[in-house]
C-alpha cells in the first residue's frame, strides 16, 4: 500500500459559511488535482477526526485517475496533517471509502478501484499506518448469480459497527446496459457487506432494493443502528418522487422491508448521511443533505440538516448548514456527543464538481426546537 505523504498546509483556513460558524477547508484543488471529492469523515475514541477523499487528477469525472487521500485532525478540525496517499490507480478511478471505528478503536476501511474490485485495510494507530491491503472482491461476486453486476461500489461515507459487533458497509451494483467507454451506473441496486469478526473475512447480505417501479436504481446509501437494534437504509435514488427512500431490517443484511419514501426529505438525487444522535437526552437521527426543493432546477445547494425523534417517520427539525454550493457530505459523531460535518462545496472561485472539502462542527443541540 502507498503511504506518500504529500506536502501541504498544516493549518487548516476558516471561510463563512451559511451560518454563523467557520468551516475549515480539508482538502482543496490545485496542482495535479482537479476536484476533491467523495467525503467520508471518522471520529476515533481518542477524539482522532479521519478525513478521507477521493483527490481527481486533471479533471472532476468519476472515471479520473485518482489518489484515494486521508488526512487527520487531533484538535477538532483546527489543523490537519498533511496527506496521506492510502492507494491510487491510473486510467481509473480508485475511491468510495467507507471508515468503520469499532469500539476496540480500530478504524477498518473498505474502497474500490475501477468499479470492478473491492479491497479492505485497517488501522490500530489513529490512521497513521494502515494494514497490507486485501482484495475482497470475492464478497461481492456472490452477487454474481443473483445480480451480474458491471459495476461495484462501496457507501460511499461511513459505515457501521452494530451493538452486536458486526461490521456493516452499504454497497450498490450496477449491471451497466452501456460498457463503453465507460460503463454506465445504472441500472442499479443497494445491499449490504459485513465481518462478523472484526473484519477477517466479509460477506454478502440480501439485496434491499433493486430498480423497478417502486423505486429507480437506488445507489449510494448509508446505514444507522436504531435504539432497538434495527437497521435502517438511508437510500439515495433518481426516482420521480424525488423524497429519499428508506428500507429496515432486524440484522442489517436479511429480511428488508419494502421500500418507502420520506415526504418530508427532498432528494436531488446526492449522496447524503444519516448517523444516531442525542439531543437534549433524547435518542435521534440525523439527516444532512442539499435541500434545494425551493431553488430553481433543484441544483445541490443548501446543505441543511434535519432531526427525527421517531425512527424516521417524521422530520420536524430543519437547520441550513451553508446555503451555497454543497453536495455529498459525512458525519461524525464523538463519544463526547460533538458532531462534525465534512461535504463539498466551492472555494476560491472554483465551480461546478471541481469541489473543496470543509469541515464544520455542529452544535447539534441548538438544532432542536
Amino acid at each position: 500500500m502507498l503511504m506518500i505523504g504529500c506536502v501541504g498546509c498544516h493549518t487548516a483556513r476558516q471561510s463563512g459559511g451559511g451560518d454563523d460558524r467557520p468551516y475549515s477547508v480539508v482538502f482543496e484543488p490545485g496542482g495535479i488535482y482537479a476536484s476533491m471529492r467523495i467525503p467520508a469523515l471518522a471520529i476515533t475514541s481518542k477524539h482522532t477526526l479521519l478525513a478521507f477523499c477521493e483527490a481527481r487528477i486533471g479533471n472532476a469525472s468519476d472515471w479520473a485517475d485518482m489518489h484515494l487521500s486521508l488526512r487527520r485532525s487531533t484538535d477538532g478540525g483546527r489543523t490537519w496533517s498533511e496527506t496521506q496517499i492510502l492507494d491510487s490507480m491510473k486510467q481509473a478511478p480508485v475511491g468510495n471509502p467507507v471508515p468503520i471505528v469499532d469500539a476496540e478503536g480500530t478504524i477498518h476501511l473498505l474502497y474500490q478501484k475501477d468499479y470492478a474490485r473491492g479491497f479492505y485495510t485497517f488501522s490500530k494507530d489513529e490512521g497513521k499506518s494502515w494494514s497490507p491491503v486485501v482484495e475482497i472482491t470475492d464478497v461481492y461476486n456472490q452477487f454474481k448469480p443473483e445480480y451480474n453486476w458491471k459495476v461495484l461500489a462501496p457507501g460511499p461515507g461511513h459505515g457501521i459497527q452494530l451493538k452486536s459487533g458486526r461490521l456493516l458497509a452499504p454497497v450498490w451494483l450496477a449491471d451497466s446496459r452501456k460498457l463503453t467507454p465507460r460503463r454506465s451506473h445504472a441500472p442499479s441496486c443497494v445491499t449490504t457487506i459485513y465481518s462478523d469478526d472484526l473484519g477477517k473475512t466479509w460477506k454478502r447480505g440480501e439485496i434491499v432494493a433493486d430498480s423497478s417501479a417502486i423505486i429507480s436504481n437506488p445507489n449510494e446509501s448509508m446505514p444507522v443502528e436504531l435504539p432497538d437494534g434495527r437497521v435502517l437504509m438511508s437510500i439515495r435514488n433518481p426516482s420521480a418522487v424525488k423524497r429519499r427512500a428508506f428500507s429496515t431490517s432486524a440484522d442489517g443484511i436479511s429480511g428488508w422491508s419494502e421500500v418507502r419514501f420520506a415526504e418530508e426529505l427532498f432528494d436531488p438525487t446526492c449522496m447524503a448521511p444519516i448517523a444516531s444522535v442525542t439531543v437534549k437526552g433524547r435518542p435521534a437521527l440525523l439527516f444532512i443533505n442539499p435541500d434545494s426543493r425551493n431553488i430553481e432546477k433543484t441544483p445541490r445547494k443548501n446543505l441543511s440538516a434535519k432531526l427525527s425523534f421517531d425512527n424516521g417517520a417524521t422530520w420536524p427539525v430543519n437547520h441550513v448548514i451553508d446555503t451555497s454550493a454543497a453536495g455529498y457530505s459525512d458525519i461524525a459523531v464523538g463519544k463526547d456527543g460533538s458532531v462534525y460535518c465534512l461535504y463539498e462545496t466551492n472555494t476560491n472561485g472554483n465551480k461546478g464538481f471541481n469541489y473543496t472539502l470543509v469541515l464544520k462542527k455542529i452544535n447539534i443541540s441548538s438544532l432542536s426546537k
